[in-house]
């Protein structure tokens, strides 16, 4: 049986680009001869399927793969478009972390690399007692960050790191999303900031830059083998 390995992507804030990340991520790596899945680990604002999984399928050009179709890429789907918290309050439900762990594992046990979209940032509320990164940390999965250059990230770029170094997660890179709105030397400006701070907290100064992703595609050919080496 595989014990394939496992990456949390999160990111600085929602809409900054993770679920295209991930799925050029696995994409990057199924080119390259690594039997990469991606899962969702919360997904919130759909009803009976993944629209993140969707994304993530699309970019890689697979179709549907057997677990999705068995539920194991979309452990937890809730209706709102909120906190997973929330979203499974108003539902009268609670976010099933066995679920998603087990999920994860089934899916390491068939591919060689499971790549895991969180939703939201780092502090989400899964449950009243548990946020995203506490749970991604007890897992052991290592941290990919993916974070942009608009006016303010670097802020939440470097509070995501110190989060996750005040947890003892690894981190094995950053992804640096393009943005429409921002400013070349800002966008510079926050790589250099950021790889400094990697550097610093004792992590890898990875950072990957992703370019535009045009609606429809093509999709870039991203290199990621320094975040998954």
């Amino acid at each position: 049986m595989k014990t394939g390995r496992v990456f949390w992507v999160s990111g600085i804030d929602t809409g900054i680009g993770k679920t295209i990340a991930a799925g050029l991520m696995a994409r990057s790596l199924r080119a390259r001869g690594v039997d990469a899945i991606t899962v969702k680990m919360v997904q919130t604002g759909n009803d009976g399927y993944s629209e993140d999984i969707d994304a993530h399928r699309a970019i890689c050009g697979t179709g549907k793969l057997p677990e999705d179709l068995e539920g194991l890429t979309a452990p937890q789907i809730f209706k709102f478009p909120s906190s997973p918290l929330l979203a499974a309050g108003l539902e009268g439900r609670t976010v099933d972390l066995d679920a998603i762990a087990q999920a994860v594992k089934a899916c390491a046990g068939r591919r060689d690399l499971v790549i895991v979209e969180s939703a939201g940032g780092l502090d989400v509320p899964l449950t009243e007692d548990v946020l995203s990164a506490d749970f991604a940390a007890a897992q052991g999965w290592p941290l990919v960050l993916v974070t942009c250059g608009r006016l303010g990230g670097i802020n939440h770029a470097l509070l995501s790191l110190e989060a996750a170094k005040l947890r003892g997660m690894r981190v094995a890179g950053v992804v640096h999303n393009w943005h429409p709105d921002a400013n070349p030397e800002i966008d510079a400006d926050a790589v250099a900031a950021i790889r400094r701070h990697l550097a610093k907290l004792g992590y890898p100064p990875v950072v990957v830059r992703v370019p535009e992703v045009p609606a429809g595609g093509p999709c870039p050919d991203v290199d990621f083998s320094e975040i998954f080496a």
